[in-house]
């Protein structure tokens, strides 16, 4: 009755008659491999062996597990296009494995080396990825996935990524040494700070945040111990910290990770292993010690004021209250739900949801903050 088998063997067998190259054909031989799927069900549903009404389909590895970590709750978790837009996502990487990619090119909508992540005001979420010097979207609302258009591959190490309440998405670019800001289509439009020549305003701007009570915008220049304040237009404001570091209330050494909301700064001062609380002025207001830091800690704020940070060493996540009192921890090195092999960006998304990218996982988790609603998480 079917014969999708037939199609794939004899489509084998004209190409080893005429010699043409296997990448061009592939099309083809997806498309047998998909008969043959098909007719394996309609074989199945002809025997009885399809699932009926009453009998329990494979649960879902997003969304059957009903794991909580104090009083946050997994959600999901996604790596590529495949996690949000496509339909059938194990029957296509399935073929991908059996007939290879469609273009014979490396995948650019799978995470290789995520680092950062973010939202904007539309609930998009946002990743840096070093392996493909790329910015993912991943736009669960409307089932798509996109890319920022980085004109002439000007993207080297994006490690700082941030949205405004237009949609504008800046990304901070340690290697290219400056910020990059795009529109909300995901078109580039201009540095944050312009440059004459080779010049920049930045050494290797790291974090970015934007506090949407204010419009300004806060970048930490890591080597150079500082953050660094803008307007929403990329006027110079102000600036915290000086060259040379320092240990003192406001000084910062190697500044990574920055959180902004309602007039207040939240700084990983990761070379003094620590996290500082300022006001919008620059003005200390309170620290609190975090032993395990490093430049490759994450850091968060929701909107009740917990403060979240990630530890990349022994892979797991703390939660402190605004005034920097250990709430709780979760997490452990593995590949299960709240599981992580090195934890890095945090982002809370409106007080929504918690999103930690477990970098050598190549994945991104998301967990439902306490006291939201059902659609608080994609």
């Amino acid at each position: 009755m079917c014969g999708g088998l037939s199609i794939v063997s004899i489509h084998h067998r004209r190409l080893s008659q005429t010699g043409k190259p296997l990448t061009s054909q592939l099309a083809c031989i997806r498309l047998g491999i998909c008969v043959a799927v098909v007719c394996f069900l309609l074989n199945a549903s002809e025997t009885g062996q399809s699932p009926g009404p009453g009998t329990a389909l494979a649960p879902s590895p997003n969304l059957d597990r009903e794991v909580t970590f104090g009083e946050l709750r997994f959600v999901r978790e996604f790596a590529s296009a495949q996690d949000v837009k496509r339909e059938h996502p194990v029957l296509d990487r399935a073929l991908d494995i059996i007939a290879g990619p469609k273009t014979g090119e490396p995948p650019v909508d799978v995470l290789q080396a995520p680092y950062a992540v973010t939202t904007d005001s539309a609930h998009r979420v946002l990743v840096t990825d070093l392996g493909s010097k790329k910015v993912h979207i991943f736009d669960f609302g409307h089932s798509k996935y996109s890319r920022l258009q980085d004109s002439g591959d000007l993207l080297r190490s994006p490690v700082g990524v941030a949205a405004d309440l237009a949609g504008n998405v800046y990304v901070a670019d340690s290697g290219l040494g400056n910020v990059l800001v795009y529109d909300a289509r995901g078109k580039f439009r201009r540095f944050l700070k312009g440059s004459k020549g080779r010049e920049s305003y930045f050494e290797a701007p790291w974090g970015i945040a934007i506090d949407a009570t204010t419009d300004r915008i806060y970048v930490s220049d890591s080597p150079r111990h500082m953050v660094i304040v803008f307007d929403k237009n990329g006027h110079l404001l102000n600036h915290f910290g000086q060259r040379g570091g320092g240990t003192g209330a406001g000084e910062f050494r190697f500044p990574t990770q920055l959180a902004a909301a309602g007039g207040e700064i939240v700084v990983l001062d990761s070379g003094n292993r620590r996290v500082q609380v300022l006001d919008a002025g620059g003005h200390f207001q309170h620290e609190f010690y975090v032993p395990d830091a490093d430049r490759r800690s994450g850091l968060a704020m929701d909107e009740d004021g917990r403060i979240y940070v990630s530890d990349a060493v022994v892979n797991r996540i703390q939660v402190f209250s605004r005034e920097g009192r250990l709430l709780h921890t979760f997490g452990q090195m593995g590949t299960k739900a709240g599981e992580f092999e090195e934890a890095a960006g945090l982002w809370a998304d409106s007080g929504r949801c918690l999103y930690v990218v477990d970098a050598r996982n190549r994945r991104v988790q998301a967990f439902r903050i306490p006291a939201t609603g059902a659609n608080g998480c994609p």
